[in-house]
C-alpha cells in the first residue's frame, strides 16, 4: 500500500548515511571495553567476523524482499503478504520495540555523554533506580534533547537526512583518527593479550550484544517509499552499510585493545576515550572521541525515529493500531503522531537513569531477533507461494540463505532465555512484556473497530 503523502527525497548519500548512522551509534563508546574484557581482543574480533556471516544472510533476505516490495513499513509488508495480519503484527511490533529501545537508550545516554565535559552536573537528586542515582539535571537534558530530535523529525526527513550526512562524516573521520593514533602511536601488541578469554566461550557473550550494535540497516526498507533510487541499487547500498559497519566495529575494538592493556580498561567508563588519550598522549583526544559518540547518539536516535515512526504508521494503515496514528503532517510530510509516541518512551527512559541503557539493549536485542526470524520465514514462504513475483534482486541459493537466516536468528534469540548465557533479567522481561501487552491491547481495539 503506497502512502500518497510520502515524498521521494532520499538519494544515494542519504541512504548510506541513514543506515550507517543508525548502526554506529553510542554503543561502541560504552560497550567496546566490556566486550574485550569478556572475550579477549581476538575473541571479540572473531565474534564480529561470525556476525558478518550471520548478518550477510539476514541482509540478503532483506535485500530480495525490499527490492521486490519497496513500500513503507518494510518488515510489516513482507510478513503480512506471507502470513497475514497476526504474524505481521508480531513481527512489526517486535521490531518496533527494538527501534524504540534504541531511542530510549540514546535519551538515557545523552546526559551521560555530556557529563564527560561537565563532571559536576549532578543536580537535584530524585531517586535511585537499579543501583544508579537519577538527577533532575540529567532528566532535564534528556527531555530537552528528546524534544529537539522530535522537532527535527517533524520538520521532515530532508532536514534530518542533512544532519545525518554531516554527523556520519564526522564519526568516520574521528574514528579513523583514533585508529591511526592507536596503531601508529603509543599502542603495543602486548596489550592484545589475552587473545581469548574463558577458553573462547567469551565469544558468545559478545555475539548476544552484536545484534543490538548492528540493528539499523533495516531502517532502509522502512523508508523505501521515500528513496528515489531503483530498488536494486537501494538494497546494494543497504548491504554495503552492513559490511562497512562490521569493519568499523572490528577497527574500533582492535584499536582499543592495541592501545590499552586489559587492566586499564574500565568496563563501566568510556574505554574508547581512555584508549584515544593513551594512544595520542593528549587528554583532548578523549573529548574528541566523546564528541564523536555524541554525533553517534544523534545519528542513531534520528534514524530510529525515522524507522520506528514508519513502522508504526504502516501498522496504523493496516488497522493493526489506532487510525489516529495514521496521520501525515500537512506541511512537512512527516508522521508526527507516531514520532510523538516514540518520543514519549524516550522521555520515560530518562527517568530510569543510566541503567536504562543496559535494560533496553538486552530487551531490544531479543525482540529484534524474533523479528528477523519472521522476516526470514516470510522470505521462504513467498519463494514457495509466489515464485513468479518480480524480484529485481534475487538471492542465489535462496532456500539455503533463508533457512540459515531463520535458524541463526532463532539460535541467538535462545541465548536470552532463562538459564542461558545472556538470560534477560526481570526488568528486561518487564519491558518486553509491557510492550507486547500494550500492542496486543491496541491491536484488539483496532481490529474490533
Amino acid at each position: 500500500m503506497q502512502h500518497k503523502d510520502i515524498k521521494k527525497v532520499l538519494g544515494k548519500t542519504e541512504v548510506i548515511t541513514l543506515s550507517l548512522g543508525a548502526i554506529i551509534g553510542w554503543g561502541w563508546i560504552v560497550l567496546s571495553g566490556g566486550l574485550v574484557l569478556d572475550a579477549g581482543s581476538a575473541g571479540t574480533i572473531t565474534a564480529f567476523v561470525l556476525s558478518a556471516l550471520i548478518f550477510t544472510t539476514i541482509g540478503l533476505v532483506y535485500a530480495e524482499l525490499a527490492a521486490a516490495m519497496p513500500q513503507l513499513g518494510g518488515e510489516h509488508v513482507y510478513s503480512h503478504r506471507a502470513f497475514g495480519k497476526n504474524i505481521s503484527f508480531l513481527c512489526t511490533w517486535s521490531l518496533t520495540l527494538t527501534y524504540v529501545s534504541v531511542v530510549a537508550l540514546q535519551a538515557a545516554a545523552f546526559p551521560v555523554a555530556i557529563e564527560y565535559f561537565f563532571p559536576n552536573m549532578k543536580l537535584g537528586y530524585l531517586w535511585t533506580f537499579a543501583g544508579y542515582e537519577v538527577y533532575a539535571s540529567y532528566v532535564a537534558i534528556g527531555i530537552a534533547s528528546a524534544l529537539s530530535i522530535l522537532g527535527i523529525n517533524i520538520l521532515g526527513i530532508q532536514l534530518s537526512s542533512k544532519i545525518q550526512n554531516i554527523a556520519v562524516a564526522a564519526i568516520l573521520l574521528i574514528g579513523f583518527v583514533f585508529a591511526f593514533g592507536s596503531f601508529g602511536g603509543n599502542g603495543s601488541p602486548e596489550n592484545l593479550e589475552p587473545l581469548f578469554r574463558e577458553e573462547g566461550r567469551g565469544i558468545f557473550s559478545v555475539l548476544v550484544v552484536i545484534p543490538f550494535l548492528m540493528v539499523g540497516f533495516d531502517v532502509i526498507p522502512q523508508t523505501a517509499e521515500e528513496i528515489k533510487l531503483p530498488p536494486r541499487r537501494m538494497v546494494r547500498l543497504m548491504l554495503w552499510s552492513i559490511y562497512i559497519a562490521i569493519a568499523w566495529y572490528i577497527m574500533v575494538v582492535a584499536a582499543l585493545a592495541f592501545a590499552l592493556p586489559p587492566e586499564a580498561i574500565n568496563r563501566d567508563g568510556f574505554a574508547v576515550a581512555d584508549a584515544a588519550i593513551s594512544a595520542w598522549g593528549k587528554p583532548v583526544m578523549g573529548g574528541v572521541v566523546i564528541l564523536c559518540g555524541i554525533a553517534g547518539i544523534i545519528t542513531s536516535w534520528n534514524a530510529f525515529m525515522i524507522g520506528g515512526s514508519r513502522a508504526i504508521l504502516a501498522m496504523a494503515e493496516s488497522k493493526m493500531l489506532p487510525e489516529s496514528l495514521n496521520a501525515i503532517h500537512p506541511k512537512y510530510g512527516s508522521p508526527y503522531r507516531t514520532l510523538a509516541m516514540i518520543t514519549m518512551v524516550a522521555i520515560i527512559s530518562t527517568l530510569m537513569g543510566r541503567k536504562a541503557m543496559i535494560f533496553f539493549v538486552n530487551a531490544g536485542s531479543f525482540s529484534l531477533l524474533i523479528s528477523y526470524a519472521i522476516v526470514a520465514a516470510s522470505f521462504l514462504a513467498l519463494r514457495a507461494k509466489e515464485p513468479d513475483m518480480p524480484r529485481p534482486f534475487r538471492v542465489k541459493g535462496g532456500k539455503l540463505v533463508g533457512s540459515l537466516a531463520a535458524i541463526l536468528s532463532l539460535a541467538l534469540a535462545t541465548l536470552f532465555l532463562p538459564g542461558m548465557p545472556a538470560a534477560l533479567v526481570a526488568t528486561e522481561w518487564l519491558i518486553v512484556g509491557t510492550w507486547m501487552l500494550l500492542g496486543i491491547g491496541l491491536f484488539l481495539i483496532s481490529s474490533r473497530r
